[in-house]
Order: structure tokens, then C-alpha cells, then sequence
């Protein structure tokens, strides 16, 4: 239940901290700390100490020690004690400790990147509570570097193209969406509320997940699941009964040993689409199948947004609130922003999400997504589960 060291991302991120005259990075955040050592944290307060050259340090609490040295691509692993009698200090200092310590002793003390402008992080495996950094945490480098820039541009711009051992990982991802998927369509029925569904699908995600062919140690489902008139953006999930006739929504995310999909389908519980819907679904499928023609090495992200937007309000739609294209990888939202006040072009990849999608005045709609590699020829979809419900 590990991978190799992925020698083609590590080999992308040195040559670019050559470029940068980097000695070293330093890196906290879950997500962060598992694209450069393959360990995804069971609480916020793993430390990474990427060298340009030499060996990374991974440091960890004491009780992972053991699970860190089944998976890390790095023999250097230092433990930490989240208590310690001597030492009232939260863990979070005592990593901090343990990374500057090995600074010095590696003699990386020239040019140090660290995490200066994050907006966002992947969750921990624990709990989905990573911790965030201090003013003092940002500080104490300065006491052991003589300069030290920000490590974010750089980690986006590799992150944003994935390796072939990435995407196999992502595949995984979707295939357990899609089993979890199949097996809620077995079950559902009008009346269930879909607070029940939606458990049931992560429920399932978990159960198939762990240990998923030998290859996936932890696997978790989030789901938002809203049925006919309930079906709303940006809110939760309101255990409202499933209905006949018109869609149930799921917008569902699986992590597998911290890499994501971000995926909404459908399903139809009992009988056939309403007249309205059965026209909102073949003009969103049209719409998605012209956006993900579109999704090219060499295509204008914005025009991306610009597209799916115009093809809504056209077909006599209201554009959705919500946006409809980003990043995936590990995070479920990441770089690339394919939206109108973004630069810049799609490249071969890349994998992003498209998600055209409307609501009706009062309640009810439908979106539909899935997540796409960008290939030399085109998008390739990630997620075999269909999209067309009826």
C-alpha cells in the first residue's frame, strides 16, 4: 500500500529550485507535505525539509513514526512529541524545532523557501483540521536563513502538471466515486431523505476504499446531496426526501491517501424525467461536450469560463454563481483557474474540473461535472459514471 518515489515530480521541483537558487524548502501544509514525501499527515503538524540535493527530512509525531516509514520516500525521519512534561509547547512549535534544527545541520542556511502565501490546504487524514501557521512560525526562519522567498509559486506551477503516477492515483479516486455511485443507485428510492444517500455513499466510499486493491491505505467520502426542488448551490445537505421524477445531486469528493476528485452526478430514484428537466439535461450535456472539446493544450483558460457561461445563457438559462472550471490533484481545488480574470493557456497535464451548471428561481437545477486530464488530443475523462441519468 505504497508507490514509488516519483523521481519525474521530484526531478521537476529541484530543477526549478535550481533555477531559483534554492538551497532548501520547507513545507507544513498537509497537502504540501504529501506531493514531496508521499506522507499525508494524520494531524497538521508533519514538517518536510526538501533539499535541492541530498535526502528530504520528514518530521513527525511520535506515535506515526512507524506508518511514516512505510510510505516516505525518505529514510530521514525525525519524531517529535506532541507532549512532552518538560515542555508545555503545542506540537506545532516542536516541529518547528526539529525543522530549523535540521537546517542547520544540513548547512541549508542560504536561500530557504517556505509557505508565505497559501490561500488555501489539503485536510490531514485524522480529522480534516490542519493546523495554520503563526507570525512566529514565519519568523524563525529569518533566524537561520540569510534570505528566505516564498515557496508557493513555485510548488503551484509543478503541481499544476501531473505526473503519470498522479493521475493513476486520481483514477483511483474516481473509480471509488463511481463503485460508491453504483451501489447508492441499487438503493436509492423516492421517500429516503438525502441525508441517508448521502451517507450511504460515504459509507460505502470508506468501506470499499481501505485497502482498495492493495493499494489505497485511507479512503474518505464528502458528500452534499440535495433532491428535486431542494437542489441549491453553496449549501448543505438538508435531509429533504428524494423525489420521483426529477434529479437527486450529488456533489461528492473522495480523497484517496490525500489525492482528490471533485465530481457532481446524478441519479433519477423512480419513474422519468420531467419535461423541464429531460430539456435541462440534453442542453447542459451539450454544453459540457462543446467545454470539454474545447479543454486543450493551447486553449485560453478564460475563454473556458467565458464559453460554458455564454452556452448557459443562451439556451435561455441564468448562469451558474458558482465557478466552473478549476484545478484537481492533492487538493479538490487547486491551480489552474480557468476563469475570465485569469491569463494564461491549458496544458498537457494538466486535470481539471469543468462544471456547467443552472438553477431554477425558488429551488431545483442540475449541474453536472467531472475531472479531466489535458492530453496531447484532449480532455480525457477521469470518472466512467455517466452522465446522462435518464
Amino acid at each position: 500500500m505504497t508507490w514509488p518515489v516519483d523521481t519525474e515530480k521530484l526531478d521537476r521541483v529541484r530543477a526549478a529550485m535550481a533555477d531559483q537558487d534554492l538551497d532548501a524548502l520547507v513545507v507544513r501544509a498537509p497537502d504540501q507535505v504529501l506531493y514531496l514525501t508521499n506522507y499525508w499527515s494524520m494531524k497538521g503538524y508533519a514538517m518536510a525539509v526538501f533539499p535541492r540535493e541530498g535526502e528530504p527530512t520528514l518530521a513527525v509525531l511520535v506515535p506515526q513514526v512507524e506508518d511514516a516509514a512505510e510510505v516516505a520516500w525518505t529514510t530521514d525521519i525525525r519524531p517529535f512529541a506532541g507532549y512532552h512534561p518538560d515542555d508545555p509547547r503545542p506540537p506545532s512549535a516542536r516541529s518547528l524545532e526539529v525543522a530549523l534544527d535540521v537546517l542547520r545541520e544540513k548547512g541549508l542556511t542560504g536561500r530557504v523557501g517556505i509557505e508565505l502565501s497559501q490561500v488555501s490546504q489539503g485536510v490531514d487524514r485524522m480529522m480534516g483540521e490542519p493546523t495554520v501557521f503563526t507570525m512566529d512560525y514565519f519568523r524563525a526562519f529569518e533566524e537561520v536563513a540569510d534570505e528566505v522567498v516564498d515557496a508557493v509559486p513555485l510548488l503551484t506551477r509543478a503541481r499544476m502538471i501531473k505526473t503519470p503516477q498522479e493521475l493513476e492515483r486520481m483514477r483511483i479516486a474516481n473509480e471509488l466515486a463511481a463503485l460508491a455511485l453504483e451501489a447508492v443507485r441499487r438503493d436509492i428510492r423516492p421517500g429516503m431523505s438525502t441525508a441517508e444517500v448521502g451517507a450511504r455513499w460515504e459509507g460505502y466510499v470508506h468501506q470499499i476504499g481501505v485497502g482498495y486493491e492493495g493499494r489505497v491505505r485511507m479512503a474518505r467520502g464528502f458528500s452534499l446531496v440535495w433532491s428535486g426542488d431542494g437542489i441549491r448551490t453553496f449549501t448543505p445537505t438538508k435531509g429533504e426526501p428524494v423525489v420521483a421524477d426529477e434529479p437527486t445531486l450529488f456533489e461528492i469528493w473522495v480523497c484517496a491517501d490525500g489525492y482528490w476528485n471533485d465530481l457532481t452526478k446524478n441519479m433519477l430514484a423512480a419513474g422519468e424525467l420531467t419535461s423541464r428537466y429531460d430539456r435541462l439535461l440534453s442542453d447542459l450535456l451539450a454544453i459540457f461536450d462543446e467545454a470539454i472539446a474545447y479543454a486543450r493544450p493551447g486553449a485560453e483558460m478564460a475563454g473556458l469560463d467565458r464559453l460554458i457561461r455564454r452556452r448557459i445563457v443562451e439556451a435561455g438559462y441564468e448562469e451558474p454563481s458558482h465557478p466552473v472550471s478549476h484545478g484537481v490533484g492533492a487538493r479538490a481545488h487547486e491551480p489552474p483557474w480557468p476563469h475570465q480574470a485569469a491569463g494564461g493557456t491549458l496544458e498537457a497535464g494538466m486535470v481539471i474540473a469543468i462544471e456547467p451548471g443552472t438553477y431554477f428561481p425558488g429551488g431545483g437545477g442540475l449541474r453536472l461535472e467531472d475531472n479531466f486530464w489535458i492530453g496531447d488530443d484532449g480532455a480525457v475523462k477521469l470518472c466512467r459514471y455517466e452522465d446522462d441519468f435518464r
